[in-house]
């Protein structure tokens, strides 16, 4: 090596050439902060909405985070996409902790072109997604876009391909939760449809296969966004949105309540916890009322039996006719179905069907114990249901108990009629521990109908028509109208008292821990879609 070469090298990795590069970094470094810039970052602010490295701030411990890619710039020349080189493009990605647990996440920024996708931006999203299933942690996805980035057609196109992928190889492995606080059209709703969960926050959220004009236009209806894709809308309507949220900051400490509940893959176990709270348990005695059509509220059975103030209620808004939700017994997360007399008197319908189903198979799928609570006096009949499909729709809910292997543990609360008892959670669906409490009602349906067919001749016969029915109805309460029919032939396990049902309920979870159980070796089954 000749002098001029060693002098030179030295000139190079001199202290002060370090220090100019290392100065370099931190300014390149700062620019990425920036996004699109300080006029779009203010824009978007002024439309009530936070900037991408900001929500990331929200969801992660301390605001703090590490981020991937932060440097990524796309590569399309076409229609002056030169000019818009940006370090990081339209998306941040990185891990943190939420609660201590390791998780994912990638967040749209909206001020770099619309938060469109382009090419590199699937492959940042790709890039977590990938370590996040290598790694065994959830992966949060923060979504705020245009769209498919017009300019680099069929390669924007592709990297949504890529994600979906993704999304359907992770599914059942990883929690999925997907946090929608911008636009969310056309292609690109469908990476949030195939995740497990999804948060949208009112006023900003927005998910929509087409916009109101091309409603308009194809259909001549005029309709808002909010109303068309808003957080309300599939909130309470199309049922595709599983918590709304009044805000950002509200929305974000939802989604870190959810992951502190959820276990991390499908293999972990999170410990349980002995110590805490509960209350009374003696007021369940008195719950239910003694008219068997009068209603009560499912909610103080479950407030009553969890861990205080434990439970998550998922699609609150949607098919209040069926509550499903995470709870926690002794610490331990369980996954609650619950009839709801208090609304629609706890009927199944296609919508409660679909919902209940798709819970059963998300705990299935994470190894977390399924407790179903029973009040339901059938299938909701009528024309509507039937031409909507409710025979397939209910087949979901029967196909989901079949094939889950957890823990299932079943309390008949008052009514389980015809086809309903046998789809929530039976002795037959090979739930482990089914009990009723003495209120309870197995029948194939409720006595005033059955009387009315198999006691009809009877009635018509008799002298006093009212004294014949009541006598035929007082019979059918004491064949079918108690539970013990069905314990003496096996069906139930034991009757017990309402305020014994916690202590029920976690004896059962001790005594399930090691269960395993496997389904007829086969590639997969044909669930009724």
């Amino acid at each position: 090596m000749s002098k001029d070469s060693k002098n030179t090298n030295s000139e190079e990795n001199s202290p002060k050439d370090i220090a100019s590069k290392i100065k370099n970094l931190e300014e390149r470094r700062a620019n990425t902060k920036f996004g699109g810039g300080k006029e779009r970052q203010e824009s978007q602010k002024s439309k009530g909405k936070k900037l991408a490295r900001e929500r990331l701030s929200l969801l992660f411990d301390n605001g703090e985070f590490t981020e991937i890619d932060p440097y990524v710039k796309h590569f399309s020349n076409d229609f002056g996409l030169d000019k818009s080189r940006i370090d990081g493009d339209s998306v941040v990605v990185g891990y943190g902790t939420v609660n201590g647990q390791q998780v994912f996440a990638f967040s749209q920024d909206f001020t770099v072109l619309g938060g469109s996708l382009s090419k590199v931006a699937s492959n940042k999203i790709c890039k977590v997604f990938d370590l996040a299933i290598k790694t065994g942690c959830p992966i949060v996805g923060i979504n705020d876009s245009g769209g498919a980035r017009i300019q680099e057609g069929v390669d924007s196109l592709s990297g949504y391909g890529e994600i979906f992928k993704r999304n359907t190889m992770a599914s059942g492995v990883i929690p999925q939760i997907t946090v929608v606080v911008g636009p969310s059209a056309g292609g690109a709703v469908y990476s949030p449809a195939l995740t497990d969960f999804i948060f949208m926050v009112e006023g900003v959220g927005q998910m929509y296969i087409t916009g109101p004009e091309v409603v308009k236009a194809v259909t001549g209806e005029e309709v808002s966004h909010e109303d068309l894709g808003g957080a309300t809308t599939h909130a309470s309507k199309s049922g595709v949105a599983h918590f709304a949220s009044e805000s950002e900051e509200d929305c974000f400490e939802s989604v870190r309540k959810l992951i502190d509940t959820l276990p991390a893959n499908n293999v972990d176990m999170k410990a349980s916890d002995s110590s805490v709270e509960t209350v009374n348990q003696e007021d369940l005695n008195k719950l239910i009322p003694e008219n068997p059509n009068q209603s009560y509220d499912v909610f103080e059975v479950i407030e009553t039996i969890i861990d205080t103030n434990s439970f998550i209620e998922v699609q609150s808004e949607y098919a209040k006719n069926i509550v499903v939700g995470f709870s926690k017994f002794n610490g331990r997360t369980v996954g609650i179905v619950a009839n709801q007399p208090d609304h629609m008197a706890g009927v199944l319908d296609i919508n409660a069907s679909s919902k209940a189903a798709r819970f059963v198979r998300f705990c299935d799928a994470f190894n977390i114990p399924i407790v179903t609570l029973v009040d339901v006096p059938g299938f909701m009949p009528g024309t509507i249901q039937e031409y909507g499909g409710i025979i397939r729709h209910g087949a979901k809910l029967l196909y989901a108990f079949v094939e889950a292997t957890v823990p299932k543990i079943t309390v008949i609360l008052r009514k389980a009629y015809g086809g309903a008892y046998i789809v929530m959670g039976s002795k037959e669906l090979r739930a482990d521990i089914n009990v009723a409490w003495p209120s309870a009602e197995l029948a194939v349906m409720g006595p005033e109908g059955a009387v009315n067919i198999i006691g009809r001749k009877e009635i018509a016969a008799a002298e006093n028509k009212d004294e014949k029915k009541a006598e035929l109805l007082q019979n059918y309460r004491d064949k079918f109208a108690n539970p013990f029919v069905a314990a003496e032939k096996g069906f139930l396990d034991d009757v017990i008292k309402p305020s014994e049902t916690r202590d029920l309920i976690l004896k059962s979870l001790n005594m399930l821990e090691n269960k395993t159980d496997q389904n007829i070796p086969k590639k997969h089954g044909n669930i009724p879609l």
